[in-house]
């Protein structure tokens, strides 16, 4: 039995807190476990994406069509130093154009580790609540931002954009997916111009099912208003809640 009154704090939550002191300095073993921990981030941003292995997970378990781009950031060491590069599409690029309602973007952003984890289960969960929707075939993009999906909507035609992507990765989350809805998507909208959903990575995070109900809620609404991003909010008299909405 633990005689520390500190063990409640840091077991409510993953953060390091209440981590005590060894002299002047962290505890060995605390010390070493946010060194892993570092290690873990790191590792999260530099491991590459196998694009063609996700779009063929995508196709044989979602029965979705998938395309395959990239951005105009030629590799990781790129796309890190210049974040303009990854929101554009790279010049090659030739996509399918028809007339959407929506597609549906997977990129790795700065964790492919979290697309690995959650981008199909993610994915199953807001297709299935896209009834009445002109979906866009599915498209995985590697060194992606989250305004090439701006681009890659413009190049499909469709009028929306979701952008499912790794998040940054912190020093206890290096798995955490982000999502972010866009009305009227085209080059030039603004950060303020979207909705997202952050921090998509069950057990520890927001779990699938009402990630992709309060999607759905933002996009109906997003559809019926015309708009989104802080114009745009997750109603709690429309089912949805509001914690990760902004």
């Amino acid at each position: 039995m633990s005689i520390d009154p500190l063990d409640a704090l840091r077991h409510a939550t993953r953060a390091r807190v209440a981590l005590g002191r060894a002299g002047d300095a962290m505890p060995t073993g605390h010390l070493l476990t946010l060194r892993q921990a570092h290690a873990a981030a790191r590792d999260a941003v530099h491991d590459p994406l196998d694009a063609p292995a996700l779009a063929a997970e995508i196709e044989g378990e979602l029965g979705v069509g998938v395309c395959c781009v990239r951005s105009a950031a030629p590799d990781r060491s790129r796309y890190l130093q210049r974040p303009d590069q990854g929101r554009r599409l790279a010049e090659d690029t030739d996509l399918p154009h028809g007339e959407h309602d929506l597609v549906v973007v997977v990129g790795d952003g700065l964790s492919p580790l979290a697309i690995h984890r959650h981008a199909v289960p993610m994915l199953r969960e807001v297709l299935a609540r896209l009834d009445g929707w002109r979906v866009a075939p599915v498209v995985v993009a590697t060194q992606a931002r989250v305004a090439l999906g701006d681009e890659i909507a413009t190049a499909v035609g469709a009028r929306s954009v979701l952008v499912l992507i790794g998040e940054r990765p912190g020093m206890s989350s290096t798995d955490s997916l982000g999502a972010y809805f866009t009305y009227d998507a085209r080059r030039g909208r603004r950060d303020s111009e979207r909705n997202c959903l952050s921090n998509i990575r069950p057990p520890h995070g927001v779990d699938y099912p009402p990630a992709a109900d309060t999607l759905a809620m933002l996009m109906a609404e997003a559809r019926r208003l015309k708009l989104s991003g802080t114009g745009l909010k997750a109603d709690p008299a429309l089912g949805a809640g509001e914690d990760g909405t902004s």
